[in-house]
């Protein structure tokens, strides 16, 4: 079990140690790496007034925050653009000016406005709601913004320089080095996963499929089917969680590395702000995808400890309890997926950004109508989860509903699948099963009828039929499908056929017909041999002789 635990934590580690990648102990590249909330977008603030509505927006200078403006919903598009096209031009020309020129930026009041100046050229002037933003006066807000801008565009034509980008080469050749050898762990170790598994269904008995009716019935060949889909269900969480690390180590390197040059940091807003809402949606589909299957490996976990612990299996009962298994672990798993798959949907719309709460509210009203618009789907349900619960039948048995019957195939809350003899398949609400014959429930019985005819040794023939289900019932290959030794209850009835002998003989559940088969076959060679003939159908016919004589007489003289 720790290996489990081991292998399921070890992805998880590989995606923040992907996330960790750029904390390097070089003292130039730790403050020339963005942080993720410095990328983000912010969500834009509104006032209450739809008509003077405030939008609040970032300017950007080589992919990297600076500061905010604001502006009513009209005009933000417009001021916004306009800041950021002249601020690319005035740093544009700033950077092709010689390396130690310095930037110089001013703040000068026009018409009683604070007006930000960047050698020289205009860039914006600053307004209350500028201000509004920082909560602070217009004079102090626009020196912020000064001092900030100066500081951000000298870093920003530093991080141009020959020596500055090729340190940030070698970072980022450092990075893509701890990428591969991240990988390759997460690979090495996902292949040692692989051949543990491997190793421990190899080393347990193979038992065939759960729901194969006619399996082994015993406790350790339920169990360890049970671990085997435990197993199973935990490889395919521990691949899915691999894959997930390897994106994480590449894409969240290679973000990172997108982040080290000024020419390419622009991408990572770029990317940031079109993978936004398809990596919320992924996020939520992966956790409900690998909480489903956690839950099948804890559902046969559970089912396994029980069935080990012989409170619920007994030898009598084991076929029965294997064919409860699969029906309950069937069931639950369908209702855990169904659970899953709703609370997945609500938060990809909350990712969204959709307000469930008028959509639950309307759910609700929703579900009123549709459950009196759907009282049958209600009675099935209700009356599949008595089924289940009184174990009137299960996975694998034999039933017979009415005028049809069959192998039990598929059975949930709504409904119950059959397969005739024909190979049809009957699916039936579980709101029209009424009455239902179980021709398998724990143990079964070959009810046999014996024609003999009325001349034959009756004491003899008993004799032999006792004499074949008793070597029958001593014989290896049937003595495990015979609960009993077959009784013979003895004449039956007197019938049109001959001499009717019943005999009775308790099998293991649907194994009654093969032990008919057989029985059948051995009592005609035995019956052949000992010179006792198997009635056939006769009749006779009684003629009055004087009624006959009469008829002849008036036939003459006619």
């Amino acid at each position: 079990m720790r290996f489990k635990f081991l292998a399921l934590a070890l992805p998880a580690v590989g995606i923040a140690s992907s996330m960790a990648i750029a904390v390097v102990s070089v003292p130039k590249a730790t403050a020339q790496i963005p942080s993720l909330p410095q990328l983000l977008p912010s969500p834009s603030s509104v006032s209450n007034d739809s008509n003077n509505r405030l939008v609040t927006g970032w300017i950007y200078l080589d992919g990297r925050r600076l500061f905010q403006i604001a502006a009513s919903r009209a005009n933000f598009p417009e001021r916004s653009e306009d800041i950021q096209k002249k601020l690319e031009r005035i740093a544009q020309n700033y950077f092709q000016s010689p390396p130690k020129t310095a930037v110089n930026v001013e703040v000068r009041e026009v018409n009683g406005l604070p007006v930000i100046y960047v050698n020289g050229q205009y860039l914006m002037t600053i307004t209350s709601d500028d201000a509004g933003l920082r909560q602070v006066d217009i004079s102090t807000s626009a020196n912020q913004i000064a001092e900030s801008l100066q500081e951000d565009l000298q870093q920003a034509k530093q991080e141009r320089q020959t020596q500055f980008l090729i340190d940030q080469g070698k970072i980022a050749a450092g990075i893509g080095l701890v990428m591969m050898l991240m990988s390759l762990g997460v690979y090495s170790w996902q292949q040692r996963s692989k051949k543990e598994l491997v190793r421990s269904i190899a080393s347990q008995p193979n038992t065939g499929p759960l729901n194969s009716p006619i399996s082994p019935a015993a406790a350790q060949p339920i169990a360890t089917q049970l671990n085997q889909q435990q197993h199973r269900h935990l490889q395919e969480v521990k691949r899915r969680l691999f894959q997930l690390s390897q994106a994480g180590i590449w894409g969240g390197g290679s973000f990172f590395i997108l982040g080290l040059f000024p020419y390419t940091r622009p991408f990572q807003v770029i990317i940031l702000n079109a993978v936004q809402f398809p990596l919320r949606l992924g996020v939520v589909f992966l956790g409900t995808y690998v909480a489903i299957r956690l839950i099948y490996a804890l559902i046969d976990r559970f089912t396994t400890t029980l069935i080990s612990s012989g409170a619920l299996l007994t030898p009598e009962s084991s076929e029965r309890m294997r064919m409860r298994v699969s029906t309950f672990s069937g069931v639950t798993k369908s209702i855990a997926t169904a659970i899953c798959v709703g609370v997945g949907f609500l938060l990809a719309l909350v990712s969204l950004g959709i307000d469930i709460v008028p959509l639950l509210a309307g759910a609700s009203l929703v579900g009123v109508a549709v459950s009196l618009a759907s009282q049958n789907l209600i009675k099935d349900a209700i009356n599949g989860f008595l089924i289940i619960l009184e174990d009137q039948y299960a996975l694998g048995d034999v039933i017979n509903v009415g005028e049809v019957g069959g192998l039990v195939e598929n059975l949930n809350l709504r409904m119950t699948q059959l397969r005739d003899s024909e190979g049809r398949l009957i699916t039936i609400p579980n709101s029209e099963i009424k009455v239902v014959a179980n021709l398998s429930s724990r143990w079964s019985r070959a009810d046999l009828t014996i024609p003999i005819a009325y001349q034959a040794d009756i004491e003899k023939a008993l004799k032999l039929i006792n004499s074949i289900g008793f070597e029958m019932d001593k014989d290896p290959q049937w003595e495990r499908q015979i609960l009993e030794t077959p009784q013979v209850l003895g004449i039956d009835q007197f019938g049109d056929r001959g001499l009717i002998i019943r005999v009775w003989i308790k099998t293991q559940p649907l194994k009654q017909w093969d032990v008919a088969r057989e029985f059948r076959r051995r009592l005609k060679v035995a019956l052949d041999k000992a010179g006792i003939s198997i009635s056939v159908p006769q009749q006779a016919i009684w003629v009055n002789d004087e009624q006959l004589l009469n008829f002849q007489g008036n036939g003459k003289t006619n």
